[in-house]
């Protein structure tokens, strides 16, 4: 295994039966109304980790139905935000509460690092906190120029019903970037997790209940996209959709949400570009580069997974990151030495390696990894550390999100060449520059295409700065004040309150 660092099994314990999830309807705790289910077996460790209700029509339009009831008749739209702020902090302190257990179980459905999944939990309990500062803040404007007679107010209001579609590679997390903002702007929601990971949104549902969040003012249905995503992305009583996932859903979602017009926010693919100009710091990118590329097994829209680094540099730079990439453990998830878990399914890992080999046939060359990775003890479910050097534009390996910790490495030697490499892709959700010299960073941030441009660091993140991206990445944003901005209407209100209005007819 061309001398990695692997963390064979470590006997941790696992779960002896696997854990029962149900529907949250209108505030009550639900089977699929025939009985269907779905069962989620641990990507590293095999056994079986959750069986989940399958709901259907029935489950689905239950949901919405609730959803609707409580917005339309129920007080929470109408709440203050101090009390809506004071449920979503009564939430954040309950996911503090439970962080190990809520991060262990996500561990199991996911194959992500133990470490990791805390980190995360952690985040997420950061964005309710947020979230509540925001419905504190949120406010209107008013207008008092337009004449002694006239005042002008605009109203800023909830847009409704929200359906809330979330993937299966941050679970938890994600779902804290989108349903805290929807509550704290008053909406009312129904959420459904990924099919494969629908055990720690169910955890969520537990400590919403138990903070007293109105029954339905949230509720989760469990499921497949077809018919449960479908549904909540059709069906007239749902105000609006915000999914994050890959882009080619996401323009189905678009398609099906247009026949009734309703808003649609969403976080999908990225293709995300580091370019490294020879006056970089190269002993950082390269452990920048790392980090952003096997970072949750390259499962991750964020992912840094192409680098277009100046020819000058390629070989220093391409040799420091080889040797890094041989040092980050891959292995066991529950080990919390692990820093690389194992890979969703099996059918993804498939497909990783597929972009790898097709690289290679065109041309491409491996200078580290390029096939699954045997763990003692887990089986093969993990994809090598995996390196593709001379990359051309048109590879697929270079323009297509793999979502695997597979690194391709163009190469440059002009800043336009590199700013049109770094644009070429279909996708802009973030990118980042190299160089000691602002001047460079400055004009590369505002001349790539990207939501999001970091500058001699990688994916750092912060709960107050918008998240999102150009292009087919997608389109609204999360986080920040522009996160709660998504899931309000704005309302113009003119009074007049002077003099009465003259006469238009005679």
């Amino acid at each position: 295994m061309q001398d990695l660092t692997v963390i064979p099994t470590s006997n941790a314990a696992l779960p002896d039966a696997a854990v029962a999830l149900q529907h949250w309807i209108s505030g009550q705790w639900l089977d699929s109304a025939d009985g269907a289910t779905s069962e989620r077996r641990s990507p590293a460790h095999g056994v079986s980790v959750s069986v989940a209700a399958k709901g259907g029509k029935p489950e689905a339009e239950a949901a919405i139905a609730a959803a609707r009831a409580a917005f339309d008749a129920g007080g929470w739209p109408r709440s203050s935000g101090k009390d809506r702020a004071a449920l979503l902090l009564k939430v954040a302190d309950l996911i503090d509460r439970d962080r190990e257990m809520i991060a262990r179980h996500e561990v199991l459905e996911s194959g992500k690092p133990i470490t990791q999944a805390m980190a995360e939990i952690e985040g997420a309990a950061d964005l309710w906190r947020y979230a509540a500062a925001l419905a504190r803040t949120l406010h209107g404007d008013s207008h008092n120029s337009l004449g002694p007679d006239m005042l002008g107010l605009v109203l800023k209001e909830p847009i409704g019903v929200v359906s809330l579609i979330c993937p299966w590679n941050f679970p938890f997390l994600i779902v804290s970037q989108k349903l805290p903002f929807a509550l704290a702007a008053g909406c009312t929601a129904v959420v459904k997790p990924s099919e494969m990971t629908p055990g720690t949104t169910v955890m969520l549902g537990k400590l919403l209940e138990e903070a007293g969040l109105p029954q339905g003012v949230a509720n989760i249905v469990l499921g497949y996209g077809d018919p449960v995503g479908e549904i909540l992305s059709t069906d007239p009583r749902v105000d609006m959709v915000s999914f994050t996932g890959s882009t080619g859903v996401g323009k189905r979602i678009s398609a099906a949400a247009s026949a009734t017009l309703k808003k649609v926010s969403l976080e999908l693919g990225g293709k995300n570009p580091q370019v490294i100009f020879p006056d970089a710091d190269l002993d950082q990118a390269a452990d920048a580069i790392a980090f952003g590329v096997y970072f949750n097994a390259g499962e991750c829209c964020n992912s840094g997974s192409r680098i277009i680094v100046h020819a000058d540099v390629a070989e220093a730079l391409t040799d420091r990151v080889v040797a890094l990439s041989r040092k980050v453990p891959f292995g066991d998830p529950l080990d919390p030495r692990t820093q690389v878990g194992a890979i969703i399914s099996s059918e993804h890992l498939a497909k990783i390696d597929g972009y790898v080999q097709d690289a290679v046939a065109a041309g491409a060359r491996l200078a580290l990894g390029g096939a699954a990775l045997e763990v003692g003890g887990l089986g093969a479910q993990f994809y090598q550390p995996t390196i593709v050097t001379d990359v051309t534009p048109d590879m697929p390996i270079a323009c297509e999100e793999v979502f695997g910790p597979v690194l391709s490495v163009l190469t440059f030697t002009s800043f336009d060449e590199a700013i049109a490499l770094a644009n070429g892709a279909a996708y802009g959700l973030s990118a980042g520059v190299w160089s000691r010299d602002v001047s460079t960073c400055l004009d590369f941030a505002r001349r790539v295409q990207a939501g999001t441009v970091w500058t001699n660091t990688w994916m750092d993140g912060f709960s107050e700065l918008p998240f999102g991206g150009f292009k087919q990445s997608g389109q609204g944003r999360e986080l920040g004040r522009y996160g709660i901005e998504e899931f309000l209407e704005v309302k113009t209100v003119q009074m007049r309150i002077g003099a009465t209005r003259g006469a238009w007819v005679a």
